[in-house]
């Protein structure tokens, strides 16, 4: 089971930091990605990187003020959202991928095994 939390309520230009945690979850999975799902829209992948060496990808929409994260001691993924704006708005979801076949398309979400519950980002004035 995967734990998802930091989302709230933040003005436009703030900042918040999503957390995922889940027991033995950074070693048991290849990649680690965040999701999100706006207000009548489809999911859309956000950021993903892979256990082994680090490596990160970002979808174009938050490329250079979001950044992921691991922390393995803590078994924890992180997303750092700076410089927010009112279309980040969404319920954030962790997910994790056995599979290798991240590199090949970390935005697919059937390559996903685990899936955390969702936390909720608003963001606005």
């Amino acid at each position: 089971q995967l734990q998802a939390s930091g989302g709230g309520l933040v003005q436009p230009g703030g900042f918040l930091r999503l957390s995922c945690v889940g027991a033995n979850f950074l070693r048991d999975v290849y990649g680690i990605a965040w999701f999100r799902q706006a207000p009548g829209k489809a999911r859309e992948w956000v950021s993903g990187i892979t256990t082994t060496d680090d490596t990160t990808s970002y979808a174009d929409s938050v490329k250079g003020r979001f950044t992921i994260s691991t922390d393995n001691a803590k078994n924890t993924v992180y997303l750092q959202m700076n410089s927010l704006r009112i279309e980040d708005t969404a319920v954030y979801y962790c997910a994790g991928a056995v599979g290798s076949d991240f590199d090949y398309g970390p935005h697919v979400e059937d390559r996903y095994d685990y899936w955390g519950q969702g936390t909720l980002v608003t963001v606005s004035s």
